[in-house]
């Protein structure tokens, strides 16, 4: 039987074999293995499930977190997958491509307004969005070349011939017709502005509508409507609910009740009799060239609906004077 090493044979321990490092140090001479390769054959302990797995599964999967379902939320509209964190990024991604083009009224400061054409006895007063670059610089509405106004106007029989921008002026006395906008200052085109100054746009045109008392508002674009409908009642329109062409009587624009006007334009001197009905809405098209949801034939057709009442109307005046 072999003679087992007692306690007191054995070698004391000693750290002298793993602190003599110098023999295993490279010294320039001979194969020196690739490190890949040399932690390969290395050996380490792996670590215990306890310590590492769970830390290792946190990094890779992590829950979703409140902020991402809001977010998803949002981005989506409806809400109805909001935990992934796909949808999340897929609502950032649309935010981004989404960007805002408002242009604050001191991108366009330098160019004069444009003022009302307006008087007395008008037949239709034409709303527009607001004054354009072209028509801003010039000083004339509707000005741009690719502007149909003046040619749909002549076209539909609202003018018996084809007018220019530079006679704008003289629309109240030539053939009873008024021109305004919504929104005052010039701007590029409609998405520079924002709802908010359209619907501060509408008392005033409210306003002027009861001071000059035309017998039909035609607003010239779907955009302006909408507003005028937000603020008239307070939500968005529906779908369903909007059209062009003449509107119910219900929608008239400047009505004044029994009680008289308001107490804040007897303020300001305007003066003129209770108890009116208000003026007729009309809604044409837009005439910007910019728009191009309907085809010119189905603008034209809109148009001559108004243009038809105005022939009809403006005969109907021109005998009331001759018997008179």
């Amino acid at each position: 039987m072999a003679s087992e090493t007692t306690e007191e044979t054995r070698p004391p321990p000693s750290f002298k074999g793993r602190l003599q490092l110098e023999s295993f140090m490279y010294n320039g001479s001979g194969l020196r293995r690739s490190p890949r390769l040399s932690g390969a054959l290395s050996y380490s302990a792996p670590p215990t499930p306890s310590a590492a797995q769970p830390n290792l599964s946190s990094k890779r999967k992590e829950p979703p977190s409140q902020n991402s379902q809001d977010g998803a939320s949002d981005g989506d509209g409806n809400g109805t997958s909001s935990s992934s964190s796909a949808s999340n990024s897929q609502a950032k991604r649309k935010r981004v491509r989404q960007p805002s083009s408002y242009a604050p009224p001191s991108t366009y400061a330098h160019l004069p307004p444009l003022p009302d054409s307006l008087g007395p006895n008008l037949l239709v007063l034409f709303v527009g969005l607001n004054p354009g670059i072209e028509t801003a610089r010039s000083g004339h509405a509707y000005a741009h070349p690719t502007n149909l106004f003046w040619r749909l106007l002549y076209s539909s029989g609202v003018t018996p011939r084809l007018c220019s921008p530079t006679e704008d002026r003289q629309m109240p006395a030539l053939y009873s017709l008024g021109l305004t906008n919504i929104v005052s200052r010039p701007s590029r085109n409609g998405a520079e502005l924002s709802k908010q100054e359209m619907d501060a746009g509408v008392d005033i045109l409210e306003k002027k509508t009861r001071i000059w008392r035309p017998e039909v508002v035609c607003i010239v674009g779907k955009s302006i409507w909408e507003s005028i409908w937000r603020v008239k009642h307070g939500k968005a329109i529906k779908p369903a609910e909007f059209r062009y062409g003449w509107q119910d009587e219900t929608e008239n624009m400047g009505v004044v009740g029994p009680q008289g006007q308001k107490e804040e334009e007897k303020e300001e001197g305007v003066e003129y009799s209770p108890d009116w009905k208000g003026a007729r809405v009309f809604v044409a098209t837009s005439t910007s060239g910019l728009a191009a949801t309907l085809k010119p034939k189905e603008k034209e057709a809109i148009w001559k609906e108004l243009g038809d009442w105005v022939v009809k109307r403006r005969a109907e005046r021109v005998a009331a004077a001759d018997r008179s």
